[in-house]
């Protein structure tokens, strides 16, 4: 089931973010697996603006989250990750999903993220859900400004993209 974050709910978010983070030492990101997951506080602002979406276990616990703020007048994907005990579920194009569904009932023409080319649970996960990579030119200043500031942190040691799905 997935449904709107609640503030107990983010603590687990966090833990959610490290172990799927985690992942990324397979392929020779430790990097990425030790980046930095945020804070419950920064977590809290998305919660707190009804942009934070989880899906829960049979026990009412998150293994998955999606947390979304708009950018360049569309829905942009801040951030979403599954616990790889959770994986290959659907949970995250599911979480996909009701992102697209609230952006439609904003208004709002389309979905964009930035993530890893080659990474096989990123780009190439996303293209399966019907998202393709932006050319330079179609980039917005939002958008351009997330990308700064992935690469400030060290995030472009590896391919990156920005990405679109129109709805």
């Amino acid at each position: 089931m997935i449904r709107l974050a609640r503030p107990d709910d983010l603590p687990a978010l966090i833990d959610i973010e490290r172990e799927a983070g985690s992942l990324f030492r397979a392929l020779d990101m430790a990097a990425i697996a030790d980046d930095d997951p945020g804070s419950v506080a920064e977590l809290a602002e998305y919660q707190s603006a009804g942009r934070a979406w989880v899906s829960v276990d049979d026990g009412d616990r998150p293994v998955a989250y999606l947390v979304a703020e708009v950018v360049d007048g569309r829905a942009h994907v801040e951030q979403v990750s599954v616990r790889p005990s959770h994986a290959r579920r659907g949970l995250g194009s599911a979480l996909i999903e009701t992102l697209a569904e609230w952006a439609a009932s904003r208004g709002l023409p389309a979905l964009t993220l930035t993530t890893f080319a080659a990474v096989p649970w990123n780009a190439p996960y996303y293209e399966r859900l019907r998202f393709r990579v932006l050319a330079d030119a179609e980039i917005g200043d939002g958008l351009r400004a997330i990308r700064r500031a992935e690469a400030a942190r060290g995030l472009d040691a590896w391919p990156r993209v920005a990405m679109i799905r129109p709805l």
